[in-house]
Parts: C-alpha cells; structure tokens; sequence
C-alpha cells in the first residue's frame, strides 16, 4: 500500500502562476512519485474585493492537509501568501507546510512576511526537485502536529492568527 493522497493548498505569488500551474500538473507525471488533490486558486478570482478573495481562499485551504508555499524571487513582495499560510494554520488540524524554492538562486528574506511565517513554523524549504516532492510533502503532514501550537506569528505587516 502506497502513501495516501493528500490534499495540497498550492501558495504561490501572482508572478508565479505558471509555474504554480506545472506544479498542480506533475500529479498526473507518470515519472513522479507525487499523489495529490490540488486545491488552488490558479485560476484567477474574478473580483476586487478582498472579503470575497479571501472567502474563496479559505474554502480551498479548509478542504487541504499540506500548504505547498512556491517560493519565488517575488515571493518577498506577496499580498496573499502570508494570508494564506496563517489561514493553514489557523484550521482546527492545521495543515503541514512545506516550501518549495523555484530556483535555486531564491534567497527569501527571513524578514519578509512568508520568510517569517515559514521560519516561525519550523517549514522545511527545499530546492525544485519533483523526485522529492512526495517525501518532503509526507513530512509536511508529521510535522503539522508543531503548527498547532501557533498562536501568533509576527508577520511584519500581515495579518497575524489571534
């Protein structure tokens, strides 16, 4: 018997998207050992209103376990991700985190609001490697038990769980 599926939030910053995109495509990748459920917002919302955006980001969150933080050179610069890790955080099972660089040559600033929130939660960060996503995915779960005890992160200027 193999590794469950999982259900992954997939985070990533607008730039990003398409790459976002090839990493929800590489559970049908017969060379993968990747089995998930994405759960995203790679299409767009249709809407200016931050309530309504936010609404819909938390009914993709509620129905993951992982948060898969794809980690870009504009990843610094994100309005959503911050949003979107609390938010993993803040569900009665938090979800495990992981993040994923896009390249190597990413360096996110541990004072930036994602760095912080990944560092305070203890997120393993790996380098794009399909080959080691299932792994590092499951280590993800065992180690969401530590998010729960989370109550507040600083966050620079996001917006922090209460």
């Amino acid at each position: 018997m193999g590794k469950p599926k999982r259900s992954i939030f997939i985070s990533y910053q607008h730039r990003d998207q398409m790459k976002a995109k090839g990493f929800n495509l590489l559970r049908w990748a017969k060379n993968v050992d990747v089995d998930f459920v994405g759960r995203h917002l790679l299409d767009p919302v249709k809407s200016n209103n931050k309530q309504y955006i936010d609404t819909k980001i938390r009914e993709q969150i509620k129905g993951s376990s992982v948060t898969v933080v794809l980690i870009g050179k504009d990843t610094k610069k994100s309005e959503y991700q911050p949003f979107e890790i609390e938010q993993s955080l803040a569900k009665d099972k938090p979800n495990g985190i992981l993040g994923i660089k896009l390249d190597k040559s990413v360096n996110l600033p541990k004072d930036s609001a994602v760095g912080q929130l990944l560092h305070a939660t203890g997120a393993e960060i790996i380098d794009w490697d399909p080959n080691k996503f299932g792994e590092a995915i499951e280590r993800a779960v065992v180690a969401a038990g530590r998010a729960a005890k989370i109550k507040h992160i600083p966050a620079g200027g996001s917006r922090c769980i209460r």
